[in-house]
């Protein structure tokens, strides 16, 4: 008798569709830009790769003024803090992976730490 008063739960795995859609919702968006964050710090990255992110760090920050700067009302950009906290944590894992980068590649030339970086 008592089983019977239980709600039946599902143990099931989510599917990768629901997971994907739940980043491009929004809802796990921040935690996967953390967790990419922490793989830059930690793997090493190619000059290409680094000059793709570094391109996408300036499209960001040029994104993130223009909407400060067109907003009518500071409420309708609560996000702010937080916007700005992962774009700091995102151009600071760039900067440790530039350092790398050019450490480890330096004395290949020009293009041993990517184009930007020159």
């Amino acid at each position: 008798m008592a089983d019977a008063a239980l709600p039946k739960t599902s143990t099931a795995m989510p599917s990768a569709s629901s997971l994907w859609a739940g980043i491009l919702r929004g809802e796990m968006g921040l935690a996967v830009g953390v967790v990419g964050i922490i793989v830059l710090l930690i793997l090493p990255v190619p000059p290409m790769l680094l000059d793709l992110l570094l391109a996408v760090s300036l499209t960001g920050s040029v994104l993130i003024l223009m909407t400060a700067v067109l907003i009518k009302k500071p409420l309708e950009f609560t996000s702010f803090p937080t916007v700005l906290l992962v774009a700091t944590l995102y151009r600071l894992g760039l900067n440790i992976a530039s350092t790398r980068l050019i450490l480890g590649h330096g004395h290949e030339g020009a293009h041993g730490a990517g184009a930007v970086i020159e």
